[in-house]
């Protein structure tokens, strides 16, 4: 099975000491042993890849210090998935109350009320399969198959929306409510809200999974207003921490820019705001 695979699998003991012989200091043994018991090895020298030099890592990285972005960057998803549900909330809200009114309750089933038929149908298929999956999981699910014969209208189906259904979803909207959207609840163009939405998707799923945000470049990158785009680098994490802050209303905004504020500070000694994007005049920028 491992045939052609040079490396085994090291105790936690000989993972400590590699990272001694690869140059990383360690100051309590016993505290790396127990971290490295809890964080997976491979997780963790993620990390360490912009304190690396070929087989080696410059000389003088802490472990301690290591460990401290690690739990940096915990926080900071834990802190972005909390402000992403507010904009996937609203978004659901957005997105069925205009289109009912305008369609009526079953008018997301029409595909001539969208821009793309096939896009339509993969709209569909997946609504149909989170109602399937949620159907003993959900009350107002089991009501609506029991009482409707299993039709929905569409502020009660979109509750089950993922993130992604509804990037989706908005993306194939006539433009006419792209823009009717996007003007009364955000005063901008609709095609930021398009490619926001695609990257806080892309963003949520790695806090959902507990994935790195430090030192990352982002796979979907946002688009940023010409004013602005130069002074924030789109492949970092802080270009999405720009758009949730033009996505959320003042008291929500207002709440997370503290929040950050007070992460960034305590932990300002031990990480690289460059590594997360973070301009100079960062705050002025959110703010």
């Amino acid at each position: 099975m491992d045939e052609g695979y040079p490396k085994k699998p090291l105790n936690f003991s000989e993972q400590l000491e590699l990272l001694k012989k690869r140059g990383i200091d360690v100051e309590h043994s016993e505290f790396a042993s127990s971290f490295l018991s809890r964080v997976n090895y491979y997780r963790f020298t993620a990390y360490l890849l912009s304190y690396k030099k070929g087989d080696m890592y410059i000389e003088g990285t802490s472990f301690n210090r290591i460990v401290s972005i690690y739990e940096f960057d915990k926080k900071l998803r834990n802190l972005l998935i909390g402000v992403i549900e507010e904009i996937e909330i609203a978004f659901r809200t957005h997105i069925a109350y205009h289109h009912a009114h305008k369609y009526g309750p079953f008018g997301y089933e029409d595909a001539s009320n969208f821009l793309k038929q096939e896009r339509h149908q993969e709209f569909l298929k997946e609504l149909h399969e989170l109602r399937d999956r949620n159907r003993h999981n959900e009350d107002f699910i089991r009501h609506h198959f029991k009482k409707y014969n299993g039709r929905f209208p569409l502020w009660v189906i979109i509750e089950i929306s993922s993130l992604g259904t509804l990037s989706k979803l908005f993306k194939n909207l006539k433009e006419e409510d792209k823009k009717l959207i996007a003007k009364q609840y955000y005063n901008i163009p609709y095609w930021y809200i398009e490619s926001w939405l695609h990257t806080l998707t892309l963003v949520r799923n790695l806090c959902a999974h507990y994935n790195r945000l430090y030192n990352r470049k982002l796979k979907s990158r946002p688009q940023l207003f010409k004013d602005i785009k130069d002074q924030i680098d789109n492949h970092k994490i802080f270009s999405s921490i720009y758009t949730i802050t033009r996505l959320l209303p003042k008291a929500e905004k207002d709440l997370f820019l503290t929040n950050l504020t007070a992460l960034v500070l305590q932990y300002e000694e031990e990480i690289d705001l460059g590594c997360l994007g973070f301009p100079e005049e960062w705050e002025k920028i959110l703010k």
